[in-house]
């Protein structure tokens, strides 16, 4: 271990940036991947947020998933690699392979890289949309690392590219791998301490809640404290038990959204006065989504069981999460104490 340098791609990103302090904290050396190279010190001052002042242990290569420059340069001399960066097409892109394509050749580009740089072993951020979407509802529960999602047309691009990426992934370690191994990490909704505006899109309902959002959907989900998608990248990078090994990253049972609203009420008095725990019927949803593309996605999941188990993470690497109900809490606290909640 040591000073060992790892490669974290996307490291704009809130998952990747808690990876960072995870890996800095543990004595690596990180290079970070950035699309442009104006980004840096926003990436150190996040970091600061988190508690580390990186100085130069941290370095940054400019590379872009969807073209091959710069990841060679990027993965120069590094032992490992923690690849989370995921194409997001912006507004006009909404077919399914302006989604899918550069989600799989990005992860090839990755693995290509690592591969070629001589790595040891690449961690690949994955997510429960390549486990746990698509099922017949008797399906059974909870669902674990055995499962993928069934790609059936119910099941949106982002999960259908998350789940294509990784397929690609593992087919890769086995063709052409050449040694390289390959860990996935797969979690659930990710809350814990925001570093800045920047943060997951789980974190995005606690954001809506406490600024006043008139209900909640008959949604439930899974969920995880970022802190611990973090430790368990670390634990899938140098166990050797993770050799080749999917991990779900989740804890508890899934919970509602009126469950995550009561919680914020419950917890932080006047500062959730605007959390409200009404929950809108399937109907009106269904009706509100034909208008809304934000809520067609939405709409697929009503009702739908999403619960899912880190067991295996736990007997085979000693992952030990904090509990979901102080994840949250986390999210809401830190989106306060930076001033990110509107009104």
């Amino acid at each position: 271990m040591g000073d060992e340098l790892v490669l974290v791609t996307g490291g704009t990103g809130f998952i990747a940036q808690h990876c960072m302090i995870a890996l800095l904290n543990a004595g690596y050396r990180v290079r970070a991947t950035v699309r442009s190279p104006g980004r840096e010190a926003e990436v150190r001052e996040h970091l600061r947020v988190g508690g580390v002042d990186a100085g130069d242990r941290l370095s940054f290569a400019v590379a872009d998933l969807g073209g091959d420059e710069g990841w060679a340069e990027a993965a120069a001399g590094c032992a490992y690699a923690m690849h989370g960066a995921s194409p997001t097409p912006s507004g006009d892109q909404t077919r399914e392979e302006d989604w899918i394509e550069p989600a799989v050749n990005g992860n090839l580009r990755v693995l290509r890289a690592a591969r070629d740089a001589g790595a040891r072993r690449v961690v690949l951020t994955s997510a429960f949309g390549a486990i746990g979407v698509g099922h017949e509802p008797e399906h059974r529960r909870p669902f674990d690392e055995t499962d993928w999602s069934e790609l059936t047309d119910e099941v949106a691009p982002y999960q259908k590219s998350k789940t294509l990426a990784e397929r690609a992934s593992w087919e890769f370690i086995t063709r052409e791998g050449e040694g390289l191994e390959l860990a996935a990490v797969n979690p659930t909704a990710v809350y814990g301490p925001v570093l800045g505006a920047d943060y997951s899109h789980s974190i995005r309902l606690i954001t809506n809640m406490l600024e006043g959002q008139p209900g909640c959907m008959n949604i439930n989900s899974c969920c995880v404290d970022v802190r611990d998608v973090a430790d368990l990248h670390l634990r899938a990078m140098t166990d050797p038990a993770a050799r080749g090994e999917r991990f779900l990253a989740t804890v508890g049972e899934a919970m509602k959204m009126v469950e995550v609203a009561e919680l914020l009420r419950e917890r932080l008095g006047e500062a959730a006065a605007k959390v409200s725990t009404e929950v809108w019927s399937d109907a009106q949803v269904r009706a509100a989504a034909e208008t809304n593309a934000q809520l067609r996605m939405a709409a697929t999941l009503l009702g739908y069981d999403m619960s899912a188990t880190g067991e295996k993470a736990v007997r085979l690497l000693g992952w030990a999460p904090r509990s979901r109900e102080d994840a949250i809490i986390a999210s809401a606290e830190s989106l306060i104490r930076l001033g990110l909640i509107r009104g």
